[in-house]
């Protein structure tokens, strides 16, 4: 039994790894197309509005990837926790 639970955890870590590398990933590429320092005339606030849309979407990526990071730390202190539970039952 708990060679399942322990199979279904690290199938858990690693779906979260992979959805975590994924939106860094996104993220990334997103940093890549922002300007730290713009300066436009009057005829070029598309290029402004196309800035602040990336930022907002770097912004709104922020939590999700702070959750991931939470979840799979989580994840892998109860995987290493319960290896070791079970090696200890079995010594």
């Amino acid at each position: 039994m708990v060679h399942g639970t322990l199979v279904a955890l690290l199938v858990a870590f690693g779906t979260a790894i992979g959805v975590l590398v994924l939106l860094v990933t996104y993220r990334s590429t997103l940093a890549n197309r922002e300007d730290d320092q713009i300066f436009l005339d009057p005829a070029e606030r598309s290029l402004a509005n196309e800035q602040r849309a990336i930022v907002k979407r770097m912004q709104q990526i922020g939590r999700p990837i702070t959750a991931l990071f939470i979840l799979a730390g989580s994840l892998l202190v109860a995987i290493v926790g319960l290896w070791l539970w079970q090696g200890l039952r079995n010594y």
